[in-house]
């Protein structure tokens, strides 16, 4: 059994009030992308200026405790708190796009999704080989993204130092495809 991830700092954990008014502004769409799949919406949040600032505050607290020296973003709402978590932690931010979206030369990883499959790639200039890497997203659903991220910085050079999510849909059990890190999610739903 993998060690217990490091916790959350009581000082820096957002309040009941808190997680309750953020899950409050996430709306649920049913058939969105395909039918079958309930979509969670999470732009009502964005649109609130007071609650995208604590939720991005709890990611930056929750980040720090993971001591890195890099923060890595999920396409495509993860760069949204993955860039503002950067910002507020002084850390280079990386973004982990969609296939075809990067540039220059890039790796890539595939993974399934609810319903389908994907990849991911990540450039490898800059490189991120030695940094010591903080995942960012917005949901972790079944955890295919993030396991996929996570190979490509390990792949990469990178020390992946554990993820942080605004939202972990528990019944689709995506932290069990990260066990070996630490995971921590602002709120379950």
């Amino acid at each position: 059994m993998p060690p217990e991830p490091p916790a959350l700092p009581a000082s820096h954990r957002p309040t009941v009030a808190q997680i309750e008014s953020w899950r409050a502004l996430i709306r649920d769409v049913p058939d969105f992308p395909r039918s079958g799949v309930l979509f969670r919406d999470i732009t009502p949040l964005l649109y609130d200026p007071r609650a995208l600032r604590e939720v991005n505050d709890a990611l930056a607290a929750a980040a720090r405790a993971m001591q890195p020296t890099l923060i890595a973003g999920i396409e495509a709402r993860g760069f949204i708190f993955a860039v503002a978590v950067a910002e507020r932690l002084g850390l280079p931010f990386v973004p982990v796009r969609k296939p075809g979206k990067l540039p220059g030369k890039a790796a890539s990883a595939a993974y399934a999704l609810e319903y389908g499959a994907s990849s991911l790639e990540l450039h490898l200039d800059p490189s991120v080989r030695g940094q010591r890497a903080v995942v960012i997203d917005d949901v972790v659903a079944t955890g295919g993204s993030a396991e996929a991220t996570a190979r490509l910085l390990r792949e990469l050079g990178a020390t992946v130092a554990g993820f942080a999510f605004l939202a972990e849909l528990a019944a689709l059990d995506g932290r069990a495809q990260l066990a070996e890190y630490a995971v921590e999610a602002l709120l379950r739903i």
